[in-house]
């Protein structure tokens, strides 16, 4: 597989730059830059990226911390596969695969300084619990949700907890080409949920 370079300091790899695979959904790059940014990564921290998909968060992520490290949990073989072969494609060494479902596969991790949720198959809560357990001091989590029920599980889990999450609804349109016009084009609406721990 041919190796990509992205050469700025800031997160947004174009969409365009990772491998994709039908069925398997890629983070959209206004959602990554958001997301690095609520999480406020720096180098040397410990990352997990739960439900890493495609693995752009994944990319992103380990470039933001290097020399540090970012564990991508995957419990679904073709992403996973499809998230090593991403973290190959932009030459991270920084990136180890954890195959297997959250919130059993945490166990065996380190401790991490921040969690980026992207899937939690209904098991949200659980992993959120594992997930407390596994941070350091200070630590942070960011769940991306794009449906109600995760939203309203992320807040639901802070006030449990005694957090004050942070939200913010995030909806972006692209400018597209429809023939001789220009249409703007919804993504999906996306819930960005920040716990500070």
């Amino acid at each position: 597989m041919t190796e990509v370079k992205w050469p700025y300091l800031t997160p947004g790899i174009p969409d365009a730059m990772f491998r994709r695979e039908e069925g398997i959904p890629l983070t959209k790059e206004e959602i990554r830059i958001l997301t690095m940014a609520k999480a406020r990564l720096k180098p040397g921290q410990t990352v997990y990226d739960i439900g890493s998909g495609t693995g752009s968060l994944t990319v992103e992520a380990a470039r933001l911390v290097s020399p540090g490290q970012v564990y991508a949990i995957e419990k679904e073989p073709a992403a996973a596969a499809l998230t090593k072969a991403n973290a190959h494609r932009f030459a991270l060494n920084n990136v180890e695969l954890a195959a297997g479902a959250a919130p059993a596969v945490l166990a065996g991790l380190p401790e991490a300084d921040r969690v980026l949720v992207g899937g939690s198959c209904g098991r949200l809560t659980a992993i959120l619990e594992e997930c407390l357990h596994k941070l350091k001091p200070e630590g942070r989590i960011v769940i991306n949700a794009i449906t109600w029920e995760t939203l309203l599980g992320g807040m639901d889990f802070a006030r449990a907890h005694g957090l004050e999450p942070e939200v913010i609804s995030i909806n972006v349109a692209r400018l597209t080409a429809a023939g001789h016009s220009q249409l703007w084009k919804s993504l999906n609406a996306i819930y960005i949920i920040t716990l500070q721990v």
